[in-house]
Formats: C-alpha cells, structure tokens, sequence
C-alpha cells in the first residue's frame, strides 16, 4: 500500500522542515522527486541524499513568488502526477501590528506563490490525465490563533484554493485536499525560540508542546505520512478535503 512507483512529484519548499519530509518519504516510496526552494543548498542537500540512498532526486532553485520562474522550473521539469505546495513562510502580529510591509511578504509567498504552483501544475496534470495536488493550509485557517493576523489570512486563502480548485477540476481526474497541521517541530520554531526567548529554550518549548492537548509538537515525518497517504491511489476517491493533523487542537483544546 501507499506506493508511488513509477510515479513523479514535485514539492516545493522540499529544502526543509514538512516539505523536507514530504520529499524524503516520497522518494523512499519510489517517486521521482522534483524539490523547489528558494535556498538551493539545502534542497541541493535533500537532493543529495535521497540520490545516495539509490533514490531519484532533482533540486530546483525557485523563487515560488515569481510566476515566470515557476513556469520556467515547471517547463524544464516536465511531466508529473504529484504537485504539493509546502513551501511558506510565518509571520507573528495582530492586525494592528502587522505592517504593510510584512502584510504584503505574507500574501506574495503563501498565497500568490501557491497560486503559482497551481497556475504552472495544473496544465500538467491536465496533460497527464489527472492526478493529486496537496496544499499545506495550517490549523490558523480553521480556529483564531492569537498574533497570527496576517498567516492565519494567507492559511485561509491556501484552503479556499484547495476547495475550488477541486471542484474545478473534477472532470480532469485532478484531485486537490489539503492538510492542516498545529504546531509541528521544524527548524523555525527552534529559530523563533532563540531569537525570541535566548535561554528559556526548552522552557519555552515545552509551553509551546503542552498547548496542544497530545501534549507535544508533530513531527515532520507525521505529517509526511499523511501527504503520502492523500497522495496515493490508496486515496483516489477523496477530493475537496482538508485534514486537520493538531493533536487535537481544535476539538479538545477546551
């Protein structure tokens, strides 16, 4: 079960964290894998060490705010059947202290380069005859996350696109579902921990786990399972879904 042989997909933001971990699982399930991110060494590095496992791995430099670039990738990439758009950025502030500035990086990374990715892939997959788009959306889509006003605005774009992008493209055997994750251990929360609280580290972590009911963060490589899962053929008759992954965030956090 859960295969992916004979199989090509594409991440973007596959250098690090949920993307990372996406590509890894893909490719030791037997896909192709096509990793984009702005910072070529370490998806050079993914790269590098799925094709030392005997896997097969390309790195793309890309820019998924740039329409032309991603088209250009896309092109150069060819044909594929998985495209998952993980690649994002976060943003702590309230609507009050969120400048424009900020605003604006939000919306052009998280909402205008998912958009992209959609825009390039979806003519492929067309192509192809069909198959699977898997968005990252994120927990703060579906609940008010406090000092989260400009992320919790593009989340909520990325799970309205994987809504109407499913209902569009039914009758091109294209799928589209999403994934929300709560808070999930990734080099940027280890980065926002010491840049915010230098010192408290693990005290501060160990807030940050207990504030979901599991009483820890999600790994990575969970997340990855349920991607791989909703990617699948295992999956084919789901479509138009998101998946909430929260250690049960929303329904237990009473």
């Amino acid at each position: 079960m859960f295969s992916l042989q004979n199989k090509t997909a594409v991440i973007t933001g596959g250098g690090s964290g949920i993307g990372k971990a996406i590509a890894v699982l893909f490719a030791r399930r037997g896909a192709a894998v096509h990793i984009l991110d702005l910072d070529e060494k370490a998806a050079g590095v993914t790269a590098d060490t799925l094709r030392a496992e005997g896997h097969t791995a390309t790195a793309h430099h890309c820019d998924i705010s740039d329409q032309l670039r991603v088209k250009t990738v896309f092109d150069l990439i060819g044909g594929f059947d998985i495209l998952v758009n993980s690649a994002g950025v976060a943003h702590i502030g309230k609507a009050g202290t969120t400048s424009e500035q900020d605003f604006d990086r939000i919306y052009t990374i998280n909402v205008k380069g998912t958009y992209n990715a959609l825009h390039a892939g979806i003519p492929v997959l067309q192509h192809r005859g069909g198959g699977a788009i898997l968005n990252i959306a994120s927990i703060a889509a579906l609940v008010g996350i406090p000092d989260r006003f400009a992320y919790s605005m593009s989340k909520g774009a990325v799970l309205s696109m994987t809504m109407s992008v499913a209902k569009d493209y039914l009758q091109d055997h294209i799928r589209c579902n999403s994934i929300s994750p709560a808070r999930v251990h990734t080099p940027f929360v280890d980065g926002f921990l010491a840049k915010n609280y230098p010192g408290r580290e693990a005290e501060m972590f160990e807030k940050l786990s207990q504030s979901q009911p599991i009483g820890r963060m999600a790994s990575t490589e969970e997340v990855a399972g349920l991607a791989l899962y909703l990617c699948s053929a295992e999956a084919g008759f789901i479509t138009g879904n998101d998946y909430p992954i929260d250690g049960g965030f929303i329904k237990l956090n009473n």
